[in-house]
């Protein structure tokens, strides 16, 4: 996906320095920059009424352009074009300057003088929120399937042990199943087990993506492995310190390419918030938080939606609630989760039955979990209730699987 990016730089030295670098970094497409907060303001307005599509994702922000101070630009655009990513270039990098910023509507800050690394890692997060506030609108190319780009879901765990990357893993199996081109990210970096469970042993990891600028098809076909199931695989790395190499920049450049690729693309972000399973969350077209139907993973379930909330990453409302292991006689059911986590539950709640996994999942192999078991129907259901399937009568060959669900939508 191409980045559009309107430089607001008074200065012509910075102004020729910022175009200099932002012609370098992959898939951006710098326009000239204008040198005043009036110009600034009057291009966006003349994009904006032809259509809301027209406006650039990023605009930055040099600290003296004039004759608007720079956080007062700041707070008019993103007041006006909530859809844009502003991004603040200055020398100034305080604590105060910084939280001043953001609350004037930033997405980012970027020092001088300027660093290719850390101005590709700024554009890189203003473009990706851009992108899903645009999905929220439902405007752009990646407002759903239908075109290029498709369908990225992102699975978490209110705590460990409630059954995530399970989960993650039968979501895929159904969707290729279904006959869409399927992949698996394992972003659970340092603890990882969607290999462990199908029974692979591959040495590339998305690691191996760090140093790359520019992920096309190519590179991605060497650092995915290409599972009997049909889903392509992103694996997790097997030594857990390398987990640090993996930034929310390569996260947002590795989802958008994988997007491109295929049309349902599942992430298993394990229990802990990092910046890389946060990156995935907050681009995410749906967010699963999988839970327990006790009061302890409840509670934990409610602590994640504030985190969440409070980092920007995700709200309440736009969470999708999945309660695992549930049995009718829980005196917690899921319209109670719902109210107590104010999250939307989704509607194929799990069973709780290990028994039915214990084989796959001792063997490794949870591909060959019984097509006839209860837990799987569930879980192959919640993906025809996600849209995750090209049809939810589609022959896999156990009928009924998907439960006759219907295309849920966006958790927006």
């Amino acid at each position: 996906m191409t980045t559009r990016i309107l430089p607001a730089v008074g200065d012509p030295d910075a102004a020729r320095s910022i175009s200099s670098l932002l012609g370098r970094l992959p898939d951006a497409e710098p326009a000239a920059p204008v040198a005043d907060s009036t110009s600034l303001v009057d291009t966006l307005a003349a994009l904006a009424a032809e259509s809301l599509d027209e406006l650039p994702e990023v605009v930055l922000v040099h600290e003296r352009i004039g004759p608007l101070p720079a956080l007062e630009l700041i707070r008019d655009v993103a007041l006006r074009f909530p859809a844009v990513g502003v991004v603040l270039v200055t020398a100034d990098t305080s604590p105060g300057l910084y939280s001043a910023a953001m609350d004037s509507g930033a997405r980012g800050l970027v020092s001088l003088p300027l660093t290719y690394d850390e101005l590709a890692q700024r554009v890189q997060g203003a473009a990706g929120w851009a992108a899903g506030v645009r999905r929220h609108l439902g405007r752009g190319p990646e407002s759903g399937f239908g075109g290029p780009g498709g369908t990225v879901v992102t699975v978490s765990g209110a705590k460990g042990g409630v059954g995530t990357t399970v989960t993650a893993i039968q979501l895929a199996l159904a969707s290729a199943a279904s006959g869409r081109s399927t992949a698996l990210v394992d972003l659970d970096l340092q603890g990882g087990d969607v290999a462990s469970y199908l029974d692979v042993r591959f040495r590339r990891c998305i690691v191996d993506l760090a140093a790359i600028q520019d992920i096309g098809a190519r590179v991605l076909a060497d650092a995915v492995f290409n599972h009997e199931t049909g889903v392509a695989l992103l694996l997790a790395p097997a030594e857990g310190e390398r987990a640090e190499d993996v930034s929310d920049r390569l996260v947002r450049q590795t989802l958008g390419a994988l997007k491109q690729r295929y049309e349902t693309v599942v992430v298993d972000c394990g229990t802990h918030v990092t910046t890389a399973n946060a990156a995935a969350i907050e681009t995410a077209d749906t967010t699963l938080l999988l839970t327990t139907p006790d009061v302890v993973t409840v509670r934990a379930t409610k602590r994640m939606v504030r985190l969440w909330d409070r980092l920007q990453i995700r709200k309440a409302e736009e969470t999708v609630t999945v309660v695992n292991r549930h049995t009718r006689g829980s005196e917690i059911q899921p319209p109670l989760v719902s109210k107590i986590t104010a999250t939307r539950v989704a509607r194929s709640a799990i069973p709780a039955n290990f028994r039915e996994l214990q084989g796959a999942v001792d063997a490794g192999r949870m591909q060959d979990l019984d097509a006839k078991s209860a837990v799987k129907q569930a879980m192959w259901a919640l993906a025809g209730e996600l849209g995750l399937v090209k049809d939810a009568q589609a022959d896999t060959g156990h009928s009924g699987l998907f439960g006759g669900g219907r295309r849920h939508g966006r958790a927006k």
